[in-house]
């Protein structure tokens, strides 16, 4: 669960996007900087996702902001989910999925033996990044291509709730497969 807050500053943008490209980058931001400063005193340690947001989020902020404020909405979007689907894959190729920041090898059926949590959690990293992949070839269509925007919304709808139930679900599936 504590994996979903470490994609609230993204969750945040994406509501926001149609409001406004402006105020949901800089809502995005400061979204990311709470969890970041929330985490960091808790543990004086910065998680890759929660460090990427902030970073991502507040360049582009500013750049949009100040220096090309005719960037399109889908171009923004895309420029943030190619930046995050770097981030989570670079995370697998490193052999440290980016989810294993924000789990826990106590679950409600025992501990998790180590090979078991890793694998787990590379799994739902590739989830993650799939998803957001997805996402930045379906906003890269509508920048590109002649797509409507709507194709790239119920895009991201789709794939985000699919990754969401698939990280609520898989490891109490997985702990129920070791205690067999």
């Amino acid at each position: 669960m504590t994996l979903l807050f470490g994609f609230a500053p993204f969750l945040l943008f994406a509501i926001l996007s149609r409001l406004s490209a402006d105020l949901a980058l800089w809502l995005a931001f400061a979204a990311a900087f709470v969890v970041t400063i929330r985490d960091f005193v808790e543990s004086p340690s910065l998680r890759l996702l929660d460090g990427a947001s902030l970073f991502l989020f507040g360049l582009l902020a500013l750049w949009r902001g100040f220096v090309m404020p005719e960037l399109s909405l889908a171009a923004v979007r895309t420029i943030v989910e190619a930046g995050l689907c770097l981030v989570i894959f670079a995370s697998l190729l490193a052999s440290r999925p980016f989810s294993l920041e924000y789990a826990s090898r106590d679950s409600k059926t025992g501990h998790w033996p180590l090979p078991v949590f890793v694998r787990v959690n590379r799994l739902i990293s590739l989830v993650w990044g799939l998803s957001f992949a997805a996402m930045t070839v379906a906003d890269a269509a509508v920048v590109f291509l002649p797509v409507p925007f709507y194709v790239a919304i119920a895009t991201s709808v789709i794939v985000l709730a699919c990754a969401i139930t698939f990280t609520l679900r898989y490891p109490a599936l997985a702990a129920s497969r070791l205690a067999r």
